[in-house]
């Protein structure tokens, strides 16, 4: 049996079907003529020997093969009967004895060598498509998002009341390839694109690379044990292996990091983290970015971050540490510590609130320390998610007047792939001079 399986693979019929060109090596050109011609037919009396003879069970097949729809009672081929006999004995193990797989390996020795090199042929070919193609660990995602909107009072000032009050578009196009190598690890590739528009669709973070495709960040994820997970890029935030505890998901760029603004290290370079997991909800995570040229020297501007997190059923905390120097040579350092919580009900809502405070390394006394503070809510409404929030405005010094930032959205999710959210916001200014501003914008997100 295993010596005349292994005469031609599983899929004959399929290979029969095929156009693909014969293994020159398996079979020499005589045969090839002799066989190839489509009248030389077979009938059941040429297999007719002291073993195989009616009644036996190949037999019968060949005859059931004969009367079936697709041959109509017709005369069989040599190579159909050779590619149905294959089959069938493929599946009935131990149905036919010794001398009977012999006789119709003898029998149909040429037919069963064409198959076999039309096989080889096509998995030559398939191997060629494959050795071009994506490994099997590698998936590539795309997403669209394009921005409309106008905000009254952006550049306005006393002297130019009316500022800018058009209404201004931007795109962004987001590729990432991911691949891995060992089935833990992960490798990942971000290229961007985006429009040059600068203006009021600003505060939905959107690419701007002038129209060009770039390189945004290259990351390396692997396992080291069963609970320790390390990352290295570049052109990610040091804070990549952070967790920090916060359920809103608002799209504006203002109050996206839920008050934790600055202590999530965010300075761009090479980075390198890694994050332990206890295993019962509670993790602990480092991190480090600085400029790719002078990594950790002295000349260098290096940022420094830790985080440690817990995350229950249906809520969450955690802290964050960040030190980032501001001056070459260790000249100045600012620190930043940040405390975040979010609860989520059963009916789906959700609230989180984050809390910054910092030290400002080389202010005046008066003014080195910095506060930052956010409060939002979100949960389904509808087919959607609806988020309204309020939080400091960047990082607001002390014994100057806060700025805050009050906002409503609504996420509507059209189908699987697209996502339209409207955004409409407020941003106080604190200089007399500069009036508030208000937003009015929406944002269609493509994913495929």
């Amino acid at each position: 049996m295993k010596l005349f399986q292994k005469l031609i693979a599983a899929p004959a019929i399929i290979s029969l079907a095929s156009g693909i060109a014969v293994n020159a090596s398996e079979i020499k050109n005589s045969d090839l003529g002799k066989f190839s011609n489509s009248s030389n037919l077979v009938s059941l009396s040429d297999f007719k020997s002291d073993t195989l003879f009616p009644g036996d069970w190949a037999y019968d097949s060949l005859k059931d093969l004969t009367n079936s729809p697709r041959f109509n009672g017709n005369s069989v081929s040599r190579l159909e009967a050779a590619a149905e006999l294959n089959n069938l004995i493929a599946g009935g193990e131990g149905l036919m004895n010794g001398a009977a797989i012999d006789r119709l390996s003898n029998e149909l020795g040429s037919e069963l060598a064409i198959m076999k090199g039309r096989v080889d042929g096509l998995e030559a070919r398939v191997n060629g498509i494959e050795a071009g193609g994506f490994s099997e660990t590698s998936t590539v995602s795309f997403s669209v998002k394009m921005a409309v909107g106008a905000v009254d009072g952006l550049g306005a000032t006393t002297a130019l009341p009316d500022g800018n009050q058009t209404v201004q578009a931007q795109y962004a196009f987001d590729t990432k390839i991911k691949t891995s190598f060992t089935g833990d690890d992960s490798l990942e590739v971000a290229i961007d694109s985006g429009s040059t528009t600068a203006g009021p669709v600003d505060e939905f973070g959107l690419n701007n690379t002038a129209d060009q495709l770039k390189v945004d960040g290259v990351a390396y994820k692997f396992p080291i044990g069963d609970s320790l997970t390390a990352m290295v890029a570049d052109n990610k935030d040091g804070s990549s292996m952070f967790t920090v505890a916060c359920a809103y998901g608002g799209p504006s760029d203002t109050l996206d990091d839920c008050g934790n603004v600055n202590a999530v290290i965010d300075n761009g370079g090479a980075m390198a983290g890694a994050e332990y997991d206890f295993g019962n909800g509670f993790t602990a995570a480092i991190g480090y970015a600085g400029n790719e040229t002078d990594l950790m020297a002295k000349e260098g501007i290096d940022a420094y971050g830790a985080n440690a997190a817990y995350t229950g059923d249906n809520y969450g905390v955690s802290v964050t540490y960040g030190l980032i120097e501001t001056g070459r040579y260790g000249a100045n350092e600012d620190t930043f510590t940040a405390l975040n919580g979010y609860y989520s009900f059963d009916n789906g809502l959700n609230v989180s609130a984050g809390y910054e405070f910092g030290d400002i390394g080389g202010a005046a006394a008066s003014a080195d320390e910095s506060i930052n503070y956010f409060l939002g809510v979100n949960g389904e409404v509808g087919p959607g998610e609806l988020g309204a929030a309020l939080g400091t405005s960047g990082g607001q010094i002390e014994n100057q007047t806060e700025e805050l930032m009050y906002e409503v959205y609504y996420s509507y999710p059209v189908n699987d792939g697209m996502t339209i959210t409207p955004l409409v916001f407020i941003k106080e200014k604190a200089a007399t001079t500069t009036p508030d501003q208000t937003g009015v914008m929406v944002l269609t997100s493509f994913k495929f």
